[in-house]
């Protein structure tokens, strides 16, 4: 990261409520060709959090999701903390507060397109996460009632990145995923693992834009992950914030994308 950091532009998408089962089938199955470009696969990990809010803090400062297998794990990057045992030498340290401020003392301009109610302004605890960024948006359509949210949020980063030059720092939280999904799957009276697989397909179609949105400016770090999944009735359960397997297991990957390559 002490080399990606100031060369590349950074994009972190996290695809809220994204279960990890369901990632990985699609993606044994061939169902994720632009989401994943050849090569990438999805990695098994562990939440930081159980739901957005706690998620996200956790992830901007700089705790992404950490792999299953016994540690520690080196972070990709990492506020300064004195006996920090996933701080490494290839770890990015900076010394701030967080990540999004990090960056900016770092050169980065950082924009962070909402989704979930988290990232929505309207009010105080709405506003906690996008007030970290210098530049922030959010507007109904992104939202998770809408069935072309991802659709209408590429619009706005393509919009946000015309005028940039510098380095970029774009956060994306994808909404699709999110209760209530069954509008992604024709015919469905309700939301299921079903319609949750019929959102991440919709996802699959449209982020190559993103992605081509972001390599025409410079090489680009990509983190794509899940803050956390969900329950459609496992053990009685339905939602998340709560300590299930299906809630704390999330997909995570990471790969950088030349300027100008083909994905």
């Amino acid at each position: 990261m002490n080399e990606i950091v100031g060369s590349h532009d950074i994009l972190l998408v996290t695809l809220d409520t994204l279960r990890y089962d369901v990632a990985a089938a699609l993606a044994a199955a061939g169902e994720l060709p632009n989401l994943l470009p050849p090569g990438v696969t999805w990695e098994r990990r562990h939440s930081p959090g159980s739901f957005t809010y706690a998620s996200h803090a956790a992830m901007f400062a700089g705790f992404l999701p950490t792999p299953v297998t016994p540690g520690p794990h080196p972070r990709l990057f990492a506020a300064t903390f004195p006996g920090s045992e996933s701080t490494a030498g290839d770890t990015w340290v900076f010394d701030a507060p967080d990540l999004p401020t990090g960056l900016a003392q770092a050169g980065y301009h950082t924009v962070c397109i909402g989704g979930v109610g988290f990232f929505n302004k309207l009010t105080p605890l709405g506003s906690a996460l996008p007030g970290l960024f210098a530049e922030s948006h959010w507007r109904p359509e992104f939202g998770v009632t809408n069935p072309s949210s991802l659709e209408h949020q590429i619009d706005c980063a393509a919009d946000a990145l015309r005028e940039v030059e510098r380095p970029v720092f774009l956060f994306v939280n994808v909404s699709a995923l999110h209760q209530p999904n069954h509008h992604h799957l024709p015919g469905a009276g309700g939301d299921s693992v079903e319609t949750h697989a019929a959102a991440l397909r919709y996802v699959d179609r449209h982020i190559a834009r993103l992605y081509g949105l972001m390599r025409r400016r410079r090489p680009c770090l990509v983190i794509v992950c899940s803050d956390h999944g969900t329950a459609y009735g496992e053990d009685g359960h339905v939602g998340h914030r709560i300590a299930h397997e299906v809630v704390w297991t999330v997909p995570y990957t990471e790969f950088v994308l030349e300027s100008h390559a083909a994905l």
